[in-house]
């Protein structure tokens, strides 16, 4: 009995896994039947001509696919590092230690979320302007900053929030300076919570459109950006290839960090787990 429990059970996850994947993945297939598309109308089921002319276009020079792809990418890498500068002594604080005011503060980290993010880019949009930040990749990087650093703060709050200080107060016993303390103590207990919060801070970063547009001012063209401006004019054979390679960063990180994503590789939380 306690053997076709258990197969049942397995039986119910890998349907639901399976239906769960088939979900996510069943959206993308129009978009990449639409790539090799030359022309697809009502009522064919697929179309009736394939073609190779827009990944053609997208990976040529004129194209500027490729200098958005680079360009997407290393904002939403400089982001995710300053993301975790700031969101790691953030998360230690408010994870450790209890202090007056702590709720308003975790509702203030919330609030750039939980607020349209064209209403808080508009409230600064003046401010960068004052300090020439506007049209710049500097300005779109820290303007990523305000959805990205919530999600990098509030997971690192919970790594640490199961985080036993007893180890580095042992290591610093030792003999151990505080660098060395960091880097063999604090931060192997810990990366799995960076791992997880930069994966949500690059691909945050990565999606942002109207923070990009509004900071950038069509000047720093972001592949979120281009994505659009091909959408719009009707160009679905372009937009399919581009959306392809839109989403093919994330699903390669998501992939590589995978493992971290189930919580097992956890802060320690006791001397036994070390």
């Amino acid at each position: 009995m306690v053997g076709k429990d258990s197969l049942g059970i397995r039986s119910f996850r890998f349907l639901t896994g399976s239906l769960l994947i088939i979900w996510l993945v069943l959206p993308l297939i129009p978009l990449a039947i639409w790539s090799f598309a030359k022309g697809w109308f009502f009522p064919d089921l697929l179309p009736t001509h394939w073609s190779m002319r827009a990944w053609e276009y997208a990976f040529s020079d004129t194209s500027g696919v490729i200098d958005s792809l680079w360009l997407t990418i290393g904002i939403s890498l400089a982001a995710t590092v300053l993301s975790i500068l700031i969101g790691v002594p953030a998360g230690r604080a408010l994870g450790l230690y209890n202090f007056r005011g702590k709720q308003l503060v975790e509702l203030m980290i919330l609030a750039p979320i939980i607020v349209p993010g064209i209403a808080v880019v508009l409230g600064i949009h003046s401010v960068f302007i004052s300090f020439g930040l506007n049209n710049t990749v500097s300005g779109v990087i820290l303007v990523h900053l305000i959805p990205t650093l919530p999600y990098m703060i509030l997971v690192m709050s919970g790594v640490f929030s199961n985080y036993d200080p007893a180890y580095e107060a042992q290591a610093r016993t030792l003999g151990a300076s505080p660098l060395k303390t960091f880097w063999y103590v604090t931060l192997p207990s810990i990366m799995p919570g960076i791992i997880v919060g930069g994966l949500f801070a690059f691909l945050v970063s990565w999606s942002q459109y109207v923070l990009t547009l509004l900071i950038g001012g069509g000047r720093v063209v972001t592949l979120p950006l281009l994505l659009f401006n091909f959408a719009t004019s009707g160009r679905n054979d372009i937009t399919g290839a581009i959306g392809m390679i839109y989403i093919l960063p994330g699903i390669i990180i998501l992939l590589f960090t995978a493992r971290h994503l189930s919580g097992r590789n956890g802060a320690v939380g006791s001397f036994g787990q070390i």
